[in-house]
């Protein structure tokens, strides 16, 4: 099994920044892509941004040239530094870690969430 944790997340004013960390540990041999999504109340989650093994970065439109997404291989984590952050930004942040475990891919494996709330 591979378990995600999110930290970093919390209330900030409009214009204000937020670092969302996420760690992976467990049965890993290797992981593929990591990303982010966010869930708003009474929303379908979106992905907001995903990160290849090879450090290639793409973003939804909502947050391009606002949020940075990068990972740290040594240490199976990947981070969302949010910029410029607005109210509509405000949703539960999930993490995701697509993982290789004994030759097979295993299915993306989810974090419990961390709060982001932006006020205006």
């Amino acid at each position: 099994q591979v378990q995600v944790v999110e930290s970093g997340g919390g209330l900030v004013q409009a214009g204000g920044s937020l670092r969302l960390s996420c760690a992976a540990s467990g049965s890993i041999d290797s992981i593929t892509s990591m990303g982010w999504g966010r869930q708003a109340p009474g929303k379908q989650r979106e992905l907001v941004a995903i990160i290849t093994s090879g450090g290639e970065p793409n973003y939804a439109d909502s947050v391009k040239g606002r949020f940075t997404i990068s990972r740290d291989n040594a240490k199976n984590t990947v981070y969302l530094q949010m910029n410029s952050l607005k109210p509509e930004d405000t949703a539960v942040y999930y993490c995701y870690v697509h993982s290789v475990w004994g030759g097979r891919l295993q299915p993306n494996s989810w974090g419990q969430g961390t709060q982001v709330t932006v006020s205006s």
